[in-house]
């Protein structure tokens, strides 16, 4: 067999959705971009949400509303893609990191060890579809000590009067959280659509605006909106209308507009999430799991616990008691069998640019042995039960190479 990590999911609604969008003449940002952010809003229960042209895109422009900038402080993990501590690093702050727990989510313990007078934001990261303690985090940001504490820098921040908890919940469109959709858990919640993500636009992003009154949802949409298109104040649908081609330029945007053309791939993939995209994630996930519960060598990820439920994003399956090198050899044996895996994440401290900066993977411990021990299981709606077996014998054919 050969078995790629992670297509995309690409049907014929998809097809129709993209086609229909190119006969219309209107590929930039239209139509199909609002019909998108109003089904994610109906989905999560967020009161807006904004598409925009990437994650990375999306944690920017959210970071650039909140007025994050030198001398301030953002705190997130040490496991995680480079993305979330790089937004903080475009805006001239610092990332804080701070180590994980054991289903890879980020440690509200070491978070509130953290909390200095500079922190302007939480950037908790959703892992393979899993979601943060929120409970925690949401005790950590409004508790009277860190409000006491909180250096507000502009009326934004100061109409906040905390710290803003912001989920990188990249992976996890459909998570559940306090039997709700995980997306109301935290003030900002940004999901990915890139092309490896549970729905995708090809490169894409949506945030969702779930800030508690005296914030109005709607204003800062509106906000937002318009600094995906350079601050101008017509966008280009409306100036395509008969005498409607003067604008102005009211602040200094930026250009992370997502187009209809993508929109239109989310679109028809999102209409079927709840009834046949995710729930076919799940089955994966539970057929791997049925398949490793037995091994006493193998980690099983978390999915399922009292009011929360993964989004199935990622499989991660852990390996006990072996190297960093024997967990490579293993993928390599995959690889040669016909199967592509990965690893998610090298935690940021172990790359070039964050030790340049300082970080140091000692300081990690539980991110370096969850990195270590940790190979990435292709799950995609698009799998058979015969294909998910064969992956999960053949880990079984390359542990016992490797280690017996």
């Amino acid at each position: 067999m050969k078995i790629p990590f992670s297509p995309p999911y690409i049907d014929q609604d998809v097809i129709n959705e993209v086609v229909d969008t190119l006969q219309s003449g209107w590929i930039t940002t239209g139509p199909k971009v609002r019909a998108l952010e109003t089904l994610v809003a109906d989905i999560t229960g967020v009161e807006k949400a904004l598409c925009v042209n990437s994650w990375t895109s999306g944690a920017l422009l959210v970071l650039k509303w909140l007025g994050v900038g030198p001398g301030d402080e953002v705190i997130v993990p040490a496991y995680t893609y480079s993305a979330t501590a790089l937004a903080v690093l475009h805006m001239g702050a610092k990332p804080v990191m701070v180590d994980v727990k054991d289903d890879f989510t980020i440690d509200p313990e070491k978070v509130r060890l953290s909390m200095t007078a500079a922190t302007k934001a939480i950037l908790a990261v959703d892992i393979g579809g899993w979601p943060c303690d929120y409970n925690s985090l949401n005790e950590i940001v409004k508790s009277d000590a860190v409000a006491a504490q909180f250096t507000p820098a502009n009326e934004i921040q100061a109409k906040i009067g905390r710290p803003l908890l912001f989920s990188d919940a990249a992976h996890s469109l459909g998570a559940i959280y306090n039997n709700k959709q995980a997306a109301l858990a935290a003030d900002i919640t940004i999901f990915s659509l890139h092309a490896v993500k549970n729905i995708t636009t090809a490169e894409g992003g949506v945030i969702c605006l779930n800030l508690p009154a005296p914030f109005d949802n709607t204003e800062v949409y509106s906000w937002m909106r318009l600094n995906t298109l350079n601050g101008q104040t017509t966008d280009a649908l409306t100036k395509s209308q008969k005498g409607n081609w003067r604008y102005d330029i009211v602040s200094q945007g930026l250009k992370i507009n997502l187009t209809d053309v993508c929109a239109a791939i989310g679109l028809a993939q999102l209409r079927k999430y709840d009834s046949e995209l995710l729930p076919r994630r799940e089955a994966i996930f539970n057929l791997y799991t049925s398949y490793f519960s037995t091994k006493d060598w193998a980690v099983i990820p978390p999915s399922v616990a009292e009011g929360v439920k993964s989004s199935y994003h990622l499989y991660l399956l852990r390996i006990k008691d072996i190297t960093e090198q024997q967990r490579d050899a293993i993928i390599q044996l995959m690889a040669d069998a016909g199967v592509a895996t990965n690893v998610h994440f090298i935690p940021m401290p172990m790359l070039t640019l964050f030790k340049g900066l300082g970080y140091n993977i000692d300081d990690y411990p539980v991110a370096y042995d969850n990195y270590a021990h940790e190979i990435s299981l292709p799950i995609y709606s698009q799998l058979t039960d015969e294909e998910c077996t064969f992956i999960a014998e053949q880990i079984e054919k390359a542990y016992l190479a490797v280690v017996k």
